[in-house]
């Protein structure tokens, strides 16, 4: 995931202030007990949707598949990606605010009209690809339910009756006509990057296999706190029941040192824990096995621990690898260590369970296999699901069209963004050093703006 997009880290719980969380222990206090008498029926959310992976693993393992993909890789999700070497004229920036809004909602912390899309300057085959993900999103975009406020299901339905029809070689036609730029809050965007990593793996422990990747377990609970109070309504806890309480699930330095073991929870085995490590933190990865054949793993939930990134851990205590903080010189600063890294990777107490996937992949947020150099992670509460966005920084490759159709644990706020860049060695390089700054706006179905600012109830036209 991102740095976090389909996987744990990207999946991890949202935190809430202290006193939201005060106030959720003496709930879940009085509640768990009942919970375990009800066989803990109110705390599983039924369905289980996490945010990058939605459903638990069967009880049986899939049969492997058939094929390697080709050498030429992936095409995500059947959408082709599009070339991001085009450059883009930087559109002109909004006016700056006389006060930073603040809000844990986009619509909360107010939405200005951006410049028109057709001024964007949109590529085409940015175009054409943020279409097709567009049409994969439309389904969700008009039935679920927008945390951020800015938008209802009913005013995503001209845009997604079009698109089911219009032609692809005029898609920058498309985004003009059903959209318009919106700018939330100031409009400043940090941008990183994530992949699909691929690493050596086994489907059965063996020499040089000795690393476990593990299933979701199945006394892993998921904790909807708005069912006990209305004001926790989106916060969730994951731990496991105990004597009547809910506790915390085991951390990773428990987990790699046995918690799990001999429960039969083995999906596979992993040749190198560093490797593993950064595929935790991307959510998902190709597994190359001994006879070159691929499995795909997808998250499937993670442990409730708080994710730690210790990119930042280590900058913050003054270390500077030799080749720097990207992911690449945290790697090798990791394999320099008497412990493999292993004190250092323990920092991060969050560990992520798997799944294996079949079909077209990896799987966001929305359930949708998610495309290289067109998807992006968002937060929510910011940002509809499924909404396209323009981002104009100060890296020439991220400019451009995107579609947000993922989240992640460290992807939280305003204008905060993850790219995904696909699989292979050129997407690792990208999105291991990839961190970008500029502005952003986000395309809203046309009459957005004018009716989140008491201009009317509009929302549902388009431009003519």
């Amino acid at each position: 995931m991102s740095r976090l997009s389909f996987a744990g880290a990207r999946a991890s719980a949202r935190r809430g202030d202290a006193g939201a969380f005060r106030k959720a222990s003496h709930i879940l206090a009085g509640a768990c007990a009942a919970i375990a008498a009800l066989s803990l029926s109110a705390c599983v959310s039924p369905g289980g949707q996490a945010p990058a992976a939605h459903h638990r693993p069967p009880p049986s393992r899939p049969a492997p598949s058939a094929t390697a993909p080709s050498a030429a890789g992936p095409v995500y999700g059947e959408i082709a990606p599009p070339d991001r070497r085009v450059s883009h004229a930087a559109p002109p920036s909004p006016p700056p605010l006389d006060q930073v809004p603040v809000g844990d909602r986009a619509a909360a912390m107010g939405v200005r009209a951006g410049p028109a899309v057709s001024s964007l300057g949109i590529a085409p085959d940015e175009a054409r690809a943020a279409l097709a993900a567009f049409r994969l999103s439309c389904p969700s975009l008009m039935r679920r339910s927008d945390t951020s406020g800015l938008t209802r299901g009913d005013d995503w339905r001209p845009a997604c009756a079009a698109a089911q029809s219009w032609r692809d070689d005029d898609a920058r036609s498309f985004f003009a006509r059903y959209f318009e730029a919106a700018v939330v809050g100031e409009g400043r965007t940090f941008i990183t990057g994530y992949y699909e990593p691929e690493i050596r793996a086994s489907r059965e422990q063996r020499q040089g296999y000795d690393v476990p990747i593990y299933r979701r377990p199945a006394d892993l609970i998921d904790v909807d706190l708005g069912l006990f109070a209305a004001d926790l309504k989106g916060r969730k806890l994951r731990g496991q029941a105990k004597d009547g309480r809910l506790i915390p699930y085991p951390d990773r330095a428990a987990i790699e040192a046995g918690a799990l073991a001999g429960r039969g929870l083995e999906l596979a085995w992993a040749a190198d824990p560093v490797e593993f490590f950064f595929l935790q933190v991307q959510g998902s990865g190709r597994l190359r096995l001994p006879d070159g054949r691929v499995m795909r793993i997808g998250y499937d939930s993670q442990n409730g621990r708080d994710y730690v990134g210790i990119g930042g851990w280590l900058r913050d205590r003054g270390v500077q690898p030799p080749g720097g903080l990207s992911m690449q010189g945290i790697m090798a600063y990791l394999r320099a260590q008497p412990d493999g890294g292993k004190s250092v990777m323990d920092v991060n107490k969050s560990f992520v369970f798997f799944r294996e996937l079949t079909g077209a992949g990896p799987i966001g947020a929305m359930g949708l296999p998610v495309t290289g150099n067109i998807s992006v992670a968002a937060d929510p509460a910011f940002v509809p699901l499924g909404a396209p966005l323009f981002l104009s920084v100060d890296r020439p490759e991220v400019s451009g069209l995107w579609v947000a159709q993922d989240t992640g644990g460290a992807i939280k706020g305003a204008n905060r963004f993850d790219t995904f860049w696909g699989a292979g060695e050129e997407a690792r390089r990208i999105a291991g050093g990839m961190s970008a700054r500029g502005q952003a706006w986000l395309l809203l179905p046309v009459g957005t703006v004018a009716r989140l600012n008491g201009g009317g109830g509009g929302g549902a036209s388009s431009r003519r």
